[in-house]
């Protein structure tokens, strides 16, 4: 059983990175108008937010927690400028996505 749990896992990691990947290919569109639309980043930010909370808690290998903590600084940093009014900079939460996508892959 013990490997069908680990299989698990490593689908769950995968899937919820391709989710993550899609909300941060959103983010990026939505950023180009986030001074004048916030919202549409915010809801990118959020489901970010709530897939990157889903895998921390479902895996125990380091290399998805330590590209998780890079996805979280990224987004952390991209939902303040939201918040100040500013168009953020979606070229870390497009490569933490990367990284973290390859990990959960390659897992």
């Amino acid at each position: 059983m013990t490997g069908c749990s680990a299989v698990d896992k490593a689908i769950s990691c995968a899937n919820t990175a391709v989710t993550i990947a899609e909300a941060a290919d959103d983010l990026q569109r939505a950023a180009s108008d986030a001074s004048e639309d916030p919202t549409q980043a915010r809801e990118s930010i959020d489901r970010i937010d709530k897939s990157l909370k889903k895998i921390d808690e479902g895996t125990g290998d380091s290399d998805v927690s330590k590209a998780v903590d890079e996805m979280n600084a990224a987004v952390e940093d991209a939902g303040k400028a939201v918040d100040e009014g500013r168009d953020p900079d979606v070229r870390p939460v497009g490569r933490a996505a990367d990284e973290l996508t390859k990990v959960c892959t390659s897992n």
